[in-house]
């Protein structure tokens, strides 16, 4: 499966001094509106995003269809089959994606220890 970009959507408390810490390590700001409260940041391959109220918990994220620079990949594999694959494979998927559509859509995964994988097609 090519699953896409992957990064960490952290939630966090404050966005600006979320911002300021990650700047002070070597991020900077790729993407992301203060108006909605989310900014993503790079540094290399490492992203992060940073989201103020938008979900509980820290969320590791894959990106069908994008490259680590949120760049369309010509060739990945529709989060649609992912999602049919991990079924097949006995995971729990919650919530589902559409398969009746296509473009953008996710879907949601969890690991035996509780953390919560995003698969998010934005195209």
């Amino acid at each position: 499966m090519k699953l896409g970009a992957f990064s960490v959507s952290l939630s966090v408390k404050d966005l600006q001094a979320s911002k300021a810490f990650y700047e002070n390590i070597g991020f900077s700001v790729v993407a992301g509106d203060f108006g909605k409260n989310y900014l993503i940041m790079k540094n290399g391959n490492a992203l992060i995003g940073l989201f103020q109220g938008m979900f509980q918990g820290n969320i590791l994220t894959f990106n069908p269809g994008w490259d680590e620079n949120g760049k369309n990949m010509e060739e990945f594999d529709d989060v649609r089959e992912i999602q049919k694959q991990l079924k097949a494979n006995g995971i729990t998927v919650t919530p589902e994606a559409d398969e009746t559509t296509t473009g953008p859509a996710n879907f949601m995964v969890t690991d035996p220890d509780g953390n919560v994988l995003l698969f998010d097609q934005h195209r």
